[in-house]
């Protein structure tokens, strides 16, 4: 048994932001981070285009940031979130700053960036690697931090709810209490319980989903799952942003991400043949939000039978954009591509879910005593699809949100006097690991396949019928072998997908990230016959 005072789930912006708040705090609280795999391997290390923020306030306006947002997440943002997040966003960044976070600057101002959806130049930004930057800063002021207790390899299984401790059936319409969670040790190979009086969710996306996806190899769904399966509510997980420049080259794992900020540096898109096509789609042509091109990207695909389409740098000066994207121009190089002279191949990859474990503004979830910040979460501020660089800027805020909550609360929290220990009596040594590459391998082709940029009835029809068989599989090989990361993640896999091709179906009508083509064809029918 390990007791601690704040168990936090996840490493990135939003677990570690939290983390220095709570001890700053807290001077004598116990504070234990555990992470599936390095310290700082998650998904805000590949987070490349920035954070955005209003400050340039002589053009730019909170009410410009909250407009572009709200169109952005089109009709199902929570107004009072998005005003709250982004005028609280520069007081965050500011502690960003403080903690050593270095964004570039022209002489003495900030270097501004401009992405799809934003109608300002609004996006600090560290080259093409912010999200690289701001993790170096935040981990280098954690391990300065003698209270918080740091493990890596440590692999979150399941949450600890009254489940366990009273061994009652507990349904979703009854309020539960977060007591810690069980952790698989990767280096000894075994379960420990973590008891805690506040537990943080910040284990960002699900990405493994996807055949295609710019997630790392960590993103697997696991706090949305834990949270499910200790009777959590989750909500419009349907989402599913694919970026739409990814960097197309066979055989590369995960996708490398062409930002979106080359877009708005002037960068244009090209169907297979060099014609440019966006101005069939959108005024806004390759400046719309993520959605739009991102469909308008599978539509010229579908068209033609590429694979790529391209994005054209060839007019943008080579020093400005090796200066700006010394990342990307390296990584182009390494397989042959000059951007002052060649086109960059590109496609459509997963990118971040815009749905999770739903929260209030306090970063509360339904369970008492469990909180959650970033992608995990469905927060109110992205809605049906998320505006560029907003999700470190949610991460930040949320988290301040739960530690201001936590304050007030956190002294009058108590344990319950026993806690059970995981139980892995009856469990055999008989597991074929390729059982579980091959079923891993299956989740990722059916939610490509069925649950993709375009869906339809018969799809998710198909996708749910596999994924069932799948889970029952899974199940069977969980409840009778030992447990491995392998393991856990694909029960977590297969959970996150299931999830999503439920509230797909459950879907009437398209919106940002959803998009349905009989609910196209049937919104067409009608205005018809209305007609």
């Amino acid at each position: 048994m390990h007791k601690t005072d704040f168990l936090i789930i996840g490493s990135g912006i939003a677990g570690l932001s939290f983390a220095l708040k709570i001890a700053s705090h807290f001077k004598n609280a116990s504070i234990t981070i555990v992470t599936k795999s390095e310290k700082n391997e998650c998904n805000t290390k590949y987070a490349q285009g920035g954070i955005a923020t209003v400050w340039n306030k002589t053009v730019d306006s909170f009410e410009q940031h909250i407009k572009d947002t709200l169109v952005a997440g089109d009709g199902l943002c929570d107004e009072g979130v998005v005003k709250m997040v982004i005028e609280e966003a520069p007081e965050r960044i500011l502690e960003l700053i403080e903690w050593g976070t270095n964004f570039d600057k022209n002489k003495e101002q900030f270097s501004l960036g401009r992405e799809g959806g934003h109608s300002q130049f609004r996006i600090l930004h560290h080259k093409d690697i912010t999200g690289a930057e701001i993790e170096r800063a935040l981990i280098e002021q954690v391990e300065k931090n003698e209270n918080i207790h740091f493990l890596e390899h440590h692999f979150a299984i399941d949450l600890i709810t009254e489940h366990q401790v009273t061994k009652k059936r507990i349904t979703r319409k009854e309020k539960t209490t977060c007591y810690g969670a069980y952790v698989l040790d990767e280096y000894k190979n075994i379960v420990k319980t973590f008891a805690a009086k506040v537990t943080m969710l910040a284990t960002g996306g699900n990405g493994q989903v996807y055949s295609t996806t710019t997630n790392p190899i960590v993103a697997t769904g696991d706090g949305i799952a834990m949270a499910y399966r200790a009777k959590a509510e989750i909500s419009e997980v349907e989402f599913i942003q694919f970026h739409p420049t990814a960097l197309y080259n066979p055989g590369e794992y995960p996708a490398f991400l062409i930002s979106e900020a080359v877009r708005g540096e002037g960068a244009i898109l090209r169907d297979y043949f060099g014609e440019r096509f966006m101005q069939k789609y959108d005024e806004r042509e390759e400046l719309a939000s993520r959605d739009i091109v991102a469909r308008a990207i599978d539509s010229e695909l579908k068209k033609s039978g590429s694979p790529h389409v391209y994005l054209d740098c060839t007019h943008i000066p080579y020093e400005k954009f090796k200066k700006h994207f010394p990342n990307i121009t390296e990584k182009c190089l390494s397989i042959g591509i000059d951007v002052r002279e060649d086109y960059i191949p590109v496609s459509p990859a997963q990118h971040y879910i815009c749905g999770g474990v739903s929260i209030s503004k306090k970063a509360k979830t339904s369970i008492k005593n469990l909180y959650a910040s970033g992608e995990v979460t469905r927060s109110g501020l992205h809605g049906a699809n998320r505006l560029a660089s907003n999700s470190l800027l949610e991460g930040l805020v949320f988290s301040h949100n739960a530690f201001k909550n936590l304050t007030k609360r956190f002294p009058k929290i108590e344990l319950p006097n026993h806690i059970p220990e995981w139980n892995d009596s009856g469990v055999v040594k008989n597991m074929e690991k390729i059982l579980i590459t091959h079923d891993r391998n299956e989740v990722k082709t059916i939610m490509s396949n069925y649950v993709g940029i375009v869906r339809s009835n018969e799809r998710l029809l198909r996708a749910e019928k596999r994924l069932l068989n799948l889970y029952e599989d899974n199940k069977r090989l969980y409840n009778h072998s030992e447990l491995s990361v392998d393991l856990c993640e694909l029960r977590n896999l297969i959970t996150t997908a299931y999830l999503i091709t439920q509230f797909s179906k459950n879907r009437k009508e398209n919106r940002g990230g959803f998009y349905n083509a009989d609910l196209m064809r049937l919104s067409k029918k009608c205005h018809s016959e209305c007609k």
